[in-house]
Parts: structure tokens; sequence; C-alpha cells
């Protein structure tokens, strides 16, 4: 099923009409290929040029009594062709249009996808720029660890982006392949170099060996790509689930003027895309897998992965661009809230100075078993009784023995956190 909100070129790509327009432009470049090797009389190419068209009603209404939608296909050009139809599909097999088409519609999708990626990276630049020195708490196992940087959230969004643009171009590259070889692909009908020619009016690569098909390595590496695109954005979006909890509120998605979040509880606000993200990365996931399955089939070929083809490559295409369009949405309007940032930084009471101090009173000569000991005794006290960390440090006679009280309040301050911020941002070739 499309989703609502899908891109409506993306959709196109996927529908039977389309569909048919690539077989015929897979036939007709074959038929090209055939009337410049001397195959096809160039009568017979004017008129297969000229006149090959298609009706997808009648294809429908020919495969219903045929059972095979390519020769459905073939019969209903061949009833605007004529006589010269009988070069149509010359020496070729099912799967030489099929597989051939099913290539051109995945590169074209992947070219999509490639350019919302991109849009996206976009915006996470320029977000980790806007908060670059604003100051969130850092969670370990979901438990405060150490004050960071807000921005540093959306620069690590942003690589992980680049790296799915660099595997989306590269998966691209893999699917964009074509073949013309015939039955079991050993040319027997047809020379390789119709193949190549073929290919090259499709802008595509010849397969350099195939059997009847395309070898399914390829699908199932462009749909594992997808996968993991999809659990890229489902990270992001469960940080936000996270961040948007009620208990923490530091950002939370952009909530539209006559939105409703609940039918029961007027007050709700809740982080509906980012959950819907959550859950159609798991579908991305299960179609991957669907596809290494369809790598392994009989000889030289059976048609066990067609059926599930027909399912996971629409579905996977669109729902990836799909995603990717509501992840800018929400990116683009992710509200964000720097004093709540700061309160539950300061929840803790200066616990999140313990490393600090632990590392200067190494530093002060004490082992870090002596070290660790005091400053986790004073961190407990705090914890249990409500007290503030640094006023029970100051106090502790131990640590006051190796480090001086100015040298004590010099540890408990947050520029530390930032100090390397815009270095890991050059690194990462965003410019602070």
């Amino acid at each position: 099923m499309i989703p609502r909100y899908s891109n409506p070129e993306m959709a196109r790509l996927w529908t039977s009409e389309y569909r048919y327009e690539c077989w015929l432009e897979v036939e007709l470049a074959a038929a090209r290929a055939m009337h410049e090797t001397g195959i096809i009389p160039a009568e017979d190419w004017e008129n297969i040029s000229s006149k090959a068209d298609f009706d997808a009603g009648r294809i429908d209404e020919l495969e219903a009594i045929t059972r095979h939608d390519v020769i459905a296909f073939l019969t209903n050009v061949a009833e605007y062709v004529g006589p010269s139809s009988r070069y149509i599909h010359f020496g070729m097999t099912s799967s030489d249009v099929l597989d051939t088409a099913t290539a051109m519609q995945l590169k074209q999708s992947g070219e999509l996808i490639l350019s919302e990626l991109s849009r996206l990276a976009e915006i996470l630049k320029l977000k980790a720029r806007q908060y670059r020195r604003t100051l969130c708490m850092g969670r370990s196992h979901g438990i405060h660890a150490e004050p960071t940087s807000f921005g540093l959230k959306f620069a690590l969004w942003h690589e992980e982006t680049k790296r799915n643009i660099e595997r989306i171009s590269n998966a691209i590259s893999e699917i964009s392949v074509g073949q013309f070889s015939g039955a079991v692909g050993n040319f027997a009908h047809l020379s390789p170099e119709i193949e190549s020619r073929a290919c090259k009016y499709l802008d595509l690569n010849p397969a350099k060996v195939s059997t009847q098909v395309i070898q399914r390595d390829r699908h199932a590496f462009f749909l594992s790509v997808l996968a993991i695109i999809g659990s890229s954005l489902e990270k992001i979006a469960l940080e936000i689930r996270h961040l948007q909890r009620t208990e923490v509120r530091e950002a939370e998605e952009n909530f539209a003027k006559g939105q409703k979040g609940s039918s029961a509880m007027p007050h709700k606000r809740n982080p509906i895309v980012s959950e819907q993200l959550c859950g159609l990365a798991r579908v991305l996931r299960a179609n991957a897998h669907s596809a290494l399955e369809n790598n392994a089939l009989w000889h030289e070929r059976d048609i066990s992965h067609s059926s599930v083809e027909r399912i996971i490559l629409p579905d996977s295409c669109i729902l990836v661009h799909y995603m990717l369009g509501r992840t800018c949405d929400l990116m683009e309007n992710l509200l964000v809230y720097p004093e709540n940032m700061m309160k539950n930084i300061e929840l803790t009471r200066g616990l999140v100075f313990s490393q600090a101090l632990l590392l200067q009173l190494t530093n002060g000569g004490l082992t870090r078993e002596k070290a660790y000991a005091l400053v986790q005794s004073e961190a407990l006290k705090s914890i249990e009784n409500g007290s503030d960390f640094l006023s029970n440090v100051l106090n502790n006679a131990d640590i006051r023995a190796c480090l001086a009280e100015s040298e004590i309040k010099d540890i408990f301050s947050y520029e530390r956190y930032l100090r390397n911020v815009d270095h890991i941002f050059t690194r990462c070739g965003i410019n602070p």
C-alpha cells in the first residue's frame, strides 16, 4: 500500500502503467540494436519504432486469458505494430524484459532516494551548527552520564547520512545492469553486441554473466541498503521519542495548529511521526530479509523470487522515500528547549562532574582505586540524601588533602564539555 503522504513521482515509478512503459523501452532498445546489427530490416524497424504502444487495460484482459504477463504485453504491442511485431522480443526471454525493466525502476527510485538523503544531510548540518554550543545531558544506559553538545547529535546523524549517501550510490551502481542473453543466459540466439548496445540505450551496464535472470544478490544489496537507511532514520526518531517524554522534554515534534494528540486526553502531544518511522523501519528490515532469501534459486532460474519482489521492491522504495521526507520535516520543525536541557543537567546536583574530579585526584597523586572510592562515596551520598555533590566534596578531608578549594571549584565547569566540539565539527566537514 502506498503511504498517504508519499511522493507522486516515486509512486508513479511503481505503477503498472510505468512498468509497461519500461518493458516497451526495453523491447525497443533491443529492437534498435537488432536493426543496427542487421537482424531487423529497416522497414520493420520503422514500423516498430513508430507504432509500438500498449494499453494497460487491454494487457490485463489478455493476461486473464494467457496467465502470462509478458505474453499478454507482447500480444497487445503486436496489435499496434502489425506484422513487423514478429521481430519484437526476437531471441529474448521474459526475464530479459522483466529484470532489465526492474533495474530501470530501481535505478530511478534510488536516484530519488539519493536526492532526499542529500536534503536531509543539509538540514542536519544546519541544525548541528545551530545547536553547536547548546549543552544537553549525555546519557548511557538511559542514565545521566556527562553533558555534551546537542549539536553533536545532529553532527552524528549528518555523518551517518553521508555514509548512507555513499551506500545508496553504490547500490544504484550495483543494480543498474541489464541483460539480453536469452533463455539460460548463454546468448544462443542473440549476440553480446546486441546486449551491449541495448543496455547503452537504457543507460545500464550489461551483466557480465547471468543465467535466465539477473542475479538477486544485487537486489538483496539494494534492499539491505534501504534497510540500513531506515535504521538510521529510526535512530533519529527514537532519540526524539525519548527526548519528548514528559519527564525529559528537551525536544519534541512540532504540534500543528488544529492537531490532536489523543481522543481521550486533550493535553496529549504525542511523537507520532517518530513512532511511525520506528515502525516502518521494521518493515524495511523484513523486506531486506526476504530479498536475501531470493538469492538462491533452482539451477538457472525459477520464479520463487518474482512474487516476493512484486511486494518488497515497490514497498521498500516508496517507504524509504516517504520516511526520508517525514524525517526532513521532523528535523526542520523540531522544537528544542535548551532551558529544560540545563534543568536536567543540574538535576543530579553536580554528579556530572564525577569523572573530572576522579581524574584530578589521580593527577594529584592518588591511585585510581583510592580516588574512585572517594568520589563514589560522595556521589552515592548525594544520590541517597539529595545533598549537593560539590558541598560533599568540599567537606571530605581526604579529597581536600589532595586538592585546594579553588581547584575543586574549577573542576565544576561546563566549558570542558564543549572545548573540542569545533574540532569534531571540522573533522566531520561541518564548518562551525
